[in-house]
């Protein structure tokens, strides 16, 4: 089958390389022409596991294609796929103008039936707007689908070829053929697809998103209350988690969620609650919770110096929000390291995937190592803001010989307390005791 995606983004990229990897002819749109130049001669405009080599695969075999020009994807697909942003306007809910413009310009220049498909993160009744749009500028029959994606950015691949569930939205019947048609390789293995009303999908994804940063921030409440009372959270996550209706995924505490989808998802949610005169009372505390969550650790860190950090020297391990992406949209690591500079801290940061991005919006406002290991040179503290695997088994002993202090400041729970304990490092992580040599 013929394909357009529009949109090249973490969703739109790995969507399109996936249906071309099941055989399609897939078309990718975006306006950044420098961008489709680069994809055209074999360039991933992200960082993602595994994308590269499937995205190189399928241009040499001639299914995937990349082009400025709408109008010649549009007459070359009978699918047409929306992957397009929606950020949070000033007071949270979705920006839908990127989906919209689209929406009127394929109205304007279709010649014959399409089924549009958005697999952008749209609030409950997008479908509706998009056909209202559409329907605008042509007389030509169509239909609208809303086929949520639920993909892990560092996983993105992984989830796209092994799909959980496919959940679409439609109230067509010709349009569930077809999308059925598409998917056919993955119901053909025994995954489900799962079909419903449009408003139905597009909720079915703000709610799944919704309800994880939800998980996140209960057992992050957890940790902290842990440390009130002795506990260690690492116990009572394993004793959780062992609880089927509960499960031990989204259990691991930490320096708060972030990146493109969570704090996106649960803001768009809340506000379009309000506009239907609905209060989600638990995704307000949510937000609350995770915003403090995400800084927690700079107060300890101003109670190792007494109180005052200015002058101080603060190794930082780690920049994308999560491990295996170059994503650093809502990054925990951003919200500390402002915060650190405005109280007169040096940072000294290592993340060899994130560093290019950090350095558009940062500058030379902090400074950038090559090792990790570089980035300790006469640091006061390392603090650790993403789970790489670089750093999980770290020499201690080079560690304690580049710090002026052995002193770690631990977001995301790295390692079994013995062993800091064991190098003689001072080590403060999130809901077990603190390790004091």
């Amino acid at each position: 089958m013929n394909i357009t995606i529009v949109g090249t983004g973490y969703v739109g990229l790995v969507t399109g390389t996936t249906l071309a990897e099941l055989g399609n002819s897939v078309y990718c749109v975006d306006i950044d022409e420098k961008k489709v130049e680069g994809m055209k001669n074999g360039v991933v405009p992200i960082y993602e596991p595994n994308l590269e080599e499937m995205f190189l695969r399928n241009i040499q075999s001639e299914r995937l294609f990349f082009t400025t020009d709408l109008k010649e994807a549009l007459d070359e697909s009978e699918v047409i796929y929306l992957a397009l942003p929606t950020p949070p306007g000033e007071d949270g809910s979705a920006d839908l103008s990127y989906v919209l413009k689209v929406a009127n310009d394929i109205g304007e220049m279709m010649t014959e039936y399409k089924v549009i498909v958005n697999k952008s993160t749209v609030p409950v009744g997008t479908a509706d707007k998009v056909k209202e749009v559409i329907g605008s500028k042509t007389q030509i029959p169509f239909d609208v689908v809303s086929n949520p994606e639920f993909l892990r950015e560092g996983f993105a691949v992984e989830d796209s070829m092994n799909p959980s569930r496919v959940v679409v939205g439609s109230s067509s019947d010709k349009a569930k053929e077809i999308m059925a048609k598409i998917y056919q390789p993955f119901t053909n293995t025994g995954v489900p697809i799962i079909f419903m009303d449009e408003k139905s999908s597009e909720l079915t994804k703000y709610a799944a998103n919704s309800f994880l940063a939800v998980k996140i921030t209960f057992m992050n409440e957890i940790a902290n209350y842990c440390e009130k009372v002795g506990a260690d959270v690492d116990k009572v996550r394993l004793g959780m988690g062992s609880d089927d209706r509960i499960g031990h995924r989204f259990l691991f505490p930490g320096i708060g969620y972030g990146g493109s989808c969570f704090p996106k998802d649960v803001k768009a949610l809340i506000k379009s609650g309000k506009n239907d005169d609905f209060d989600f009372r638990i995704l307000e505390a949510t937000e609350k919770v995770n915003s403090a969550q995400k800084v927690i650790l700079i107060s300890e860190i101003e109670k190792y110096f007494g109180g005052n950090i200015a002058g101080k020297t603060i190794a930082v391990w780690g920049l994308a929000f999560k491990a295996n992406t170059d994503d650093i949209r809502e990054a925990s690591s951003l919200d500390n390291i402002s915060i650190l500079l405005e109280k007169g801290a040096k940072v000294v940061a290592y993340d060899s995937v994130a560093e290019n991005n950090v350095k558009k919006l940062l500058g030379d406002k902090i400074q950038y190592s090559k090792t990790m290991y570089d980035a300790l040179e006469d640091a006061d503290a390392l603090f650790i803001a993403t789970e790489w695997p670089e750093f999980k088994n770290p020499n201690f002993e080079l560690m304690a010989r580049k710090m002026k202090n052995k002193a770690v400041f631990d977001g995301r729970n790295m390692y079994p307390l013995e062993v800091p304990e064991q190098n003689g490092f001072y080590y403060k992580s999130i809901g077990r005791k603190t390790i004091i040599n």
